[in-house]
């Protein structure tokens, strides 16, 4: 045993002359030599005993992967609004067909976000959004009249559903406040009433080729041509022409209804839109004939065999089997797909913002905006295709549903301009944090440099230093960023200039509190003997000043940092809140919570101010419990953990 341990005494004598000392340290020596740990090791290992603290650390550093790398999962338009998604609760349910209609469908119809479907044995069935949270109006309580096995035909408004019973009742339900059901209550209303032979008779259910709802309007259309519109004048601009006289209620074959108008097809293949829509100098694009500068004379020697609209654009399936499209085409309604020339299109629809056309070999083509992914179902074959607002589903020949795409939902609801909260609190957060940190870091540039020099110089450079401190530090904070941010707002500059200056603007208000607190540690460090010995050895004031006393003062920086932080997210979010801050539509958590800064909002839609106040509150105070925890982990006096 002895002369094991002679032999491994040397080997190690061996590797420490060649190779350095190791950097394991005997089972026997561990016993005798004390382990030294660095304070800043010893620190790290105390905030990592505190459970809270690393909880809020985990909290923190998810909110920042979730805020700047959400924005490549959740692309944002700025300007993308959407009156018909306008004020959704949080659902899931938009697309969730009911399952005693999937292999059943008669019809389905929906034009905001709610759909009804009606299947082969006459039953209604709704999903979707099913409740107005400002009306407390339930689509879903459907009328006595409407029963299982005695529904015709039923379709689906921006607020009310239209509904036609097998004996030929026409029945409305839902919002009725601005003639939706086609009864004025005063002979003064805006309103296009109801037909008699609707309202207080009834009609032939099998005869009815045509029911659609759209924005307060509502259109039927018979077999043998005769059509009925009734609805608000003022929601459709289109009603009070096309409801005038027998010019354009006799030999219709189809209506499509976008926002605000409505365009007519007649049995000859002729189309109109009135007065209020003239298709005259209207420039439009063919998948065939590229772009064509006057549609109307494009259309005078050729008929329609199909037509359709989304919110702001129109579509025709020409006698060629080619496809026209035109309109205020934002979201690439425009860009007709390519169609072999052997293709013919047959059949054509439409949702919020994108087209579906069937060619006859029954293959699906989609175009527009695919947000949702309604135009997920491209290159694929079916008898049918139905729409809802975002929504694509297709059928075959037995009314079985074979496939579907688009938006099930919103997962945090939507605001007053059909914009996803959840979308705008991934981007919001990112311009919140990012104002917050590049304010932080100016501010602490600055408190560094005045900090030191005042405390290490002293004399008249510490008298002029704090007396600058002191005038910046007795203005009102709030009240002076908003008189900034208002002067700012005046401006003749850019968005993000504009922010870039509300970033430095903070940054130049917030720096006081931490330039005092590094003079006062600075005047105590320079008065220890590490100073002097600097000093003679003729080391330069300044890197005395930043490179030897700044390091020993790096704890109370680091945690004066981590609170001012959240000191300036709040800053940040309370003057976008009271109007001062980043204006809409770019998004922040404060100008969020500002755009729901009302009694009906609050009443009535709590998650367009409740969940971006959870993720402020969440984000500031986890900072606030890591700047706590660094104070007392940092802090060499301390006797104990907390």
């Amino acid at each position: 045993m002895k002369k094991k341990g002679i032999i491994a005494t040397l080997w190690r004598w061996i590797k420490r002359a060649f190779w350095g000392a190791g950097k394991e340290i005997s089972e026997d020596d561990k016993f005798v030599v004390e382990k030294i740990e660095s304070p800043s090791t010893m620190a790290v290992k105390a905030f990592f005993r505190r459970k809270l603290a690393v909880g809020a650390l985990v909290v923190l550093i998810s909110m920042f992967l979730f805020v700047f790398i959400g924005p490549y999962f959740f692309p944002m338009n700025l300007n993308y609004t959407d009156a018909l998604q306008a004020n959704m609760a949080p659902n899931n349910t938009l697309m969730k067909v009911p399952n005693e209609l999937e292999n059943n469908i008669k019809n389905i119809n929906g034009f905001a976000d709610f759909t009804v479907g009606v299947s082969k044995d006459n039953t209604l069935y709704l999903w979707g959004n099913t409740k107005n949270n400002l009306t407390n109006v339930d689509y879903a309580a459907f009328p006595d009249e409407i029963q299982a096995g005695n529904v015709a035909h039923a379709a689906a408004g921006s607020d009310h559903i239209i509904a036609i019973t097998t004996d030929g009742k026409v029945v409305g339900w839902g919002n009725s406040s601005t003639g939706q059901f086609g009864v004025k209550k005063q002979e003064s209303d805006p309103y296009t009433q109801m037909p008699d032979v609707l309202l207080n008779g009834t009609i032939d259910a099998s005869k009815v080729k045509q029911l659609i709802a759209g924005y307060q309007a509502t259109a039927l259309v018979m077999e043998d041509g005769t059509m009925y519109m009734w609805g608000n004048n003022n929601a459709m601009l289109s009603l009070p022409e096309f409801t005038k006289g027998d010019k354009y209620n006799t030999d219709v074959e189809k209506v499509a209804f976008s926002n605000y108008y409505a365009i007519i097809m007649r049995k000859d293949g002729t189309v109109t839109g009135g007065q209020t829509l003239t298709f005259n100098m209207q420039k439009a694009y063919s998948n065939k004939d590229g772009e064509i500068k006057n549609l109307r004379t494009y259309m005078a020697d050729r008929t329609v065999l199909d037509i359709a609209a989304t919110n702001n654009c129109y579509a025709f399936i020409m006698d060629d089997g080619s496809i026209v499209v035109f309109g205020a085409a934002e979201y690439g309604e425009k860009d007709i797909p390519a169609i072999t020339a052997e293709e013919k299109m047959v059949s054509i629809n439409a949702g919020t913002r994108h087209f579906v056309a069937v060619g006859e070999s029954g293959k699906v083509y989609t175009w527009g905006h695919n947000d949702g992914g309604q135009c997920d179902v491209a290159g694929k074959t079916a008898a049918e295709v139905y729409t809802g607002a975002k929504q694509t589903y297709l059928v075959n020949e037995d009314g079985e549903l074979t496939d579907k795409a688009g938006f099930s939902g919103y997962v945090m609801g939507t605001d007053n301009r059909g914009r996803d909260i959840l979308t705008r609190i991934v981007h919001g957060g990112k311009m919140t944090m990012t104002i917050g940190a590049v304010a932080v870091i100016v501010s602490t540039i600055i408190a560094i440099i005045i900090g030191c020099l005042s405390g290490y110089f002293g004399g008249w450079v510490d008298m002029l230093l704090m007396r600058i401190t002191e005038i910046f530090s007795s203005l009102p904070f709030l009240p002076f960023a908003m008189m900034l941010s208002y002067v700012i707002r005046t401006m003749p500059i850019g968005e993000t200039t504009r922010i870039f200056i509300i970033m430095i603007m903070l940054g130049l208000l917030s720096w006081t509190g931490l330039a005092r607190m590094i003079r006062a540690q600075v005047l105590a460090e320079r008065e220890k003997e590490f100073v002097l010995a600097a000093q003679s050895m003729g080391v330069k004031e300044k890197r005395i000043a930043f490179l030897h006393i700044l390091p020993n003062v790096i704890s109370v920086i680091l945690v004066n940092v981590t609170l001012n932080f959240a000191s300036c997210m709040l800053t940040e979010s309370s003057l976008s809140y009271l109007g001062f801050g980043v204006q809409q539509p770019q998004p922040t958590w404060g100008n969020m919570l500002y755009g729901a800064n009302n009694s009906i909002v609050i009443q009535n839609y709590w998650w367009q101010w409740v969940f971006p106040a959870i993720f402020l509150s969440i984000a500031t105070i986890s900072i606030n419990i890591i700047g706590d925890t660094l104070r007392d982990v940092l802090d060499p006096k301390s006797s104990q953990e907390k």
